[in-house]
């Protein structure tokens, strides 16, 4: 507990060393192995002790952890670090979430966390700014994408059924109309989680396949609502999970709108580029959706765990997530989150996206979107250039595609797929960069996926200088 004389404050020593540990750790992430370098065995070795009978003094404890979990950490934060699609927490972002949890508030009510309440409000207002979204529109702050896609859906679910006559806060789903859902063969997978969550089962969604530019076409979606006469759901990308493909809004929605289905779009961290004017372009149209999704632990650059669920029927919104009890305090001049969100207890998610975006500023977030693009396509092209490499795919957002042919004469398909993991596998082991690989269209590549603030030209080089030595190596 911390020590008070007058108005001096001791720093708990447990936090002292935390603190210590943390700057230790971020000053140290441009010279660290970006992968992890402790094995499985290793880390249930140091961690699996046995159930303590008495406690521990609370510094000698995080200490320890630091010992424990040395070498178990990806160095995610690094600008070096382009496996998933994962941002590194924005210096105020950061010292936010060290606040949050400090103040320790339930962020469900206003009643009970004041601040958090108001943070939320401001926060979501100014995302559906920057993103050029309907201004009217509700949000949510959630656990992340998977969270955000859940209560779309589920508003998505409470307005379609309404349509049919159907109260399905009341009824539930037992006896209701089917709803089909339908997507392209590049959704995430979250998607099909949320809707299992929300009980469409898997035989009510329809995949529909997209063209060889990973975008769904409205030939498509049209041939696909016109055989289906009951409530519908179309989820469409807004930059997929490998390309960065977005469907074509402009066309699809209407398409959609025609069939009387409500629209989602999947904006993981795609939305986030509507912050640059040069990239606004690629989603025009996505606007006149029904719902959106994304990611503040992605391209916004704030720490786990954040995601943005946005629905332009606030009623619909509302109906679905909101809940009473005789002991809560609603004050109906706030915004209470537990009427927008699937959660009741929650951390206070506001904090870090009100600092992130008064850190960047809509000038700072253009710059770090257009950034993030022109480093990736270095990469790619960079790495794809160098001998025993191709470019698969150059986006024209985050995320591109290498694919490292095996050199063996007679090799197959199955064999360039070997290599490739192989390299990426070599690449990953010097510690130089963290990529990952992936399956696009039937064959192995390596993904580069860049939304980092700290990845730098310099960051680059050194991934394009890794790959080049490995390729050698392997080639000897």
């Amino acid at each position: 507990m911390s020590e008070h004389s007058g108005s001096r404050v001791t720093t708990p020593p447990a936090l002292a060393r935390a603190m210590h540990h943390a700057s230790e750790w971020l000053e140290g992430l441009d010279t660290r192995p970006v992968g992890a370098t402790a094995d499985l065995a290793t880390l249930r070795a140091r961690l699996h002790l046995p159930l303590p009978e008495r406690g521990m003094e609370p510094a000698r404890i995080i200490d320890e952890l630091v010992i424990q979990t040395a070498g178990g950490h990806h160095g995610s934060a690094s600008g070096r670090f382009f496996a998933w699609v994962i941002g590194g927490s924005l210096d105020s972002a950061l010292a936010a979430d060290w606040l949050t949890s400090s103040w320790d508030g339930n962020s469900g009510m206003f009643a009970v966390a004041p601040a958090s309440a108001v943070v939320e409000e401001v926060a979501g207002a100014w995302i559906l700014e920057l993103l050029d979204l309907p201004r009217e529109a509700s949000f949510a702050f959630t656990t992340g994408c998977q969270m955000a896609h859940f209560t779309c859906l589920a508003a998505a679910r409470h307005a379609v059924l309404q349509r049919q006559g159907w109260d399905v806060a009341l009824e539930g789903l037992s006896g209701a109309p089917a709803i089909r859902i339908f997507m392209s063969d590049q959704r995430h997978s979250t998607i099909d989680r949320a809707a299992r969550f929300l009980g469409f089962g898997s035989r009510n969604l329809e995949i529909l396949p997209s063209d060889a530019a990973g975008q769904l076409e409205p030939a498509t979606l049209a041939r696909a609502l016109e055989g289906w006469k009951g409530p519908a759901i179309v989820v469409l990308n807004a930059a997929d999970l490998n390309i960065a493909a977005n469907d074509p809004f402009e066309t699809l929605i209407p398409v959609a709108r025609a069939a009387n289905a409500w629209v989602h779009v999947d904006g993981a961290f795609g939305l986030i580029a509507r912050a640059s004017g040069a990239k606004h372009g690629l989603m025009a149209g996505v606007e006149e959706a029904d719902s959106w999704a994304t990611d503040g632990h992605k391209w916004l650059n704030v720490p786990f765990d954040c995601g943005i669920a946005i629905v332009r029927d606030r009623e619909a919104h509302r109906a679905a997530m909101t809940i009473s009890a005789s002991y809560l305090a609603p004050d109906d001049r706030a915004r209470d989150e537990l009427d927008w969100t699937p959660e009741f207890s929650r951390r206070g998610r506001g904090y870090t996206v009100y600092v992130a975006i008064r850190e960047l500023g809509r000038a700072g977030l253009e710059s770090l979107v257009d950034r993030c693009c022109a480093h990736c396509r270095a990469i790619v092209t960079g790495i794809g250039a160098l001998p025993g490499a191709e470019a698969l795919w150059v986006s024209e957002l985050n995320q591109g595609l290498v694919r490292f042919p095996d050199p063996r004469a007679g090799a197959g398909e199955e064999d360039h797929d070997r290599y490739t993991d192989r390299v990426v596998a070599g690449i990953n082991a010097t510690g130089e960069a963290f990529f990952s690989g992936t399956t696009w269209r039937g064959r192995r590549a390596m993904r580069v996926s860049v939304v980092n603030w700290r990845t730098s030209a310099g960051d680059v080089g050194r991934a394009i200088a890794a790959a080049q030595s490995v390729l050698a190596s392997l080639q000897r």
